[in-house]
């Protein structure tokens, strides 16, 4: 059976009730989204609640945290409830959308999103993990055109995605009128193609693009030091 919950150096997560258990994307997502002037944060699909809690334990900002699915919504609350941060991060059931059309209070310095990403793939038969990891639920384009009505006027969005999915959120980037500001191409080992993309949006117009790589491990469980200083706030054996 696997372990109910993942222990964290300042919080636990509990990811029983959840289709998408702690993963390094999230991780990734939530050590590396730029907090900078950060007062209002926004965690769309937040599953068990680990990347608005990352974000909670770098910065002060206040963190709304909506999920569609009853469970990560419990399970979200739980996490949350029982971390240092719960005063500062509001767990909300709602979809995208719906949050997006009637829900919404503030405008979001950051908003941050690991999102659904198997396109026209084959769907695992628990309904839960389909909705979490396919885009039938809230598509790249939709999370995007939601995100925008919801930015401040210096607002970023930051995103994890498959690798593959550059060249279409490059297009969506520019049908929004976005910039791409940061990038940096996730290599799960020396030599192999990038897997994983971390990419920052923002309405502010810039002719410069931060891009870099991240190397994950020089071996098995052998992490480059840019992993670990990346993630060693927040990993217990790091």
């Amino acid at each position: 059976m696997a372990n109910p919950y993942f222990q964290f150096k300042k919080f636990t997560i509990r990811h029983d009730k959840c289709a998408m258990k702690v993963g390094t994307d999230a991780v990734l997502l939530g050590a590396w989204a730029d907090i900078t002037a950060c007062k209002n944060i926004l965690d769309i699909g937040t599953g068990t609640g680990i990347i608005a809690l990352m974000l909670a334990q770098r910065c002060f900002a206040n963190i709304d945290a909506i999920d569609i699915d009853t469970d990560a919504y419990s399970q979200a609350k739980e996490n949350v409830a029982a971390s240092p941060f719960a005063e500062r991060i509001n767990v909300i059931h709602a979809s995208c959308s719906e949050y997006t059309g009637s829900c919404a209070r503030e405008k979001y310095d950051l908003i941050v999103s690991n999102p659904p990403y198997f396109i026209n793939s084959l769907k695992c038969p628990d309904n839960k993990r389909s909705v979490a990891r396919h885009t039938d639920s809230l598509s790249l384009f939709e999370l995007i055109d939601d995100s925008c009505s919801l930015l401040s006027l210096s607002g970023r969005i930051a995103l994890v995605l498959p690798y593959e999915q550059l060249g279409e959120i490059e297009m969506i980037a520019r049908k929004n009128h976005l910039s791409i500001c940061r990038q940096t191409d996730v290599i799960p080992v020396p030599g192999a193609q990038p897997k994983r993309l971390l990419i920052e949006l923002s309405m502010t117009s810039t002719d410069i693009k931060n891009r870099n790589t991240l190397i994950i491990e020089e071996a098995r469980h052998q992490y480059t030091p840019e992993y670990i200083a990346l993630t060693k706030d927040f990993y217990l054996k790091m």
